[in-house]
């Protein structure tokens, strides 16, 4: 008798056991999927206002050129002058490309790290 009680127990141990990996395996799956999908729609969203901004900035440059090089009354020293200007900003962000890591890593453990209070 006692033995039958205990087989029936460790039987339903095994059957909720079973239960809670299968309910834990959904929830990670679930877990990763959203987490996959706040990566994908970041990383969309960045690519086309990135490349809306690339072609702003693009026609700006050449409205400034064509003004200085108006100016300058040489189509040469215009574009010069920009590019160089293009180069500057481009050495800034090259030094300072460690700081960016910090506020990158803070963005993205937010997104992967976010608790769920539905369970």
């Amino acid at each position: 008798m006692a033995f039958e009680k205990l087989k029936e127990n460790v039987l339903e141990t095994d059957v909720h056991v079973h239960a809670y990996l299968k309910s834990s395996e959904e929830y990670i799956k679930l877990k990763s999927f959203k987490v996959l999908m706040l990566g994908v729609t970041y990383i969309t969203k960045i690519i086309v206002i990135g490349s809306l901004a690339c072609i702003t900035l693009l026609i700006l440059s050449f409205a400034v050129a064509f003004r200085l090089a108006q100016i300058l009354d040489d189509t040469f020293y215009g574009f010069l002058i920009v590019g160089l200007f293009y180069v500057f900003v481009v050495m800034v962000v090259y030094f300072l490309r460690d700081r960016f890591n910090g506020p990158l890593l803070r963005k993205f453990s937010k997104c992967y790290f976010i608790k769920d209070d539905t369970k």
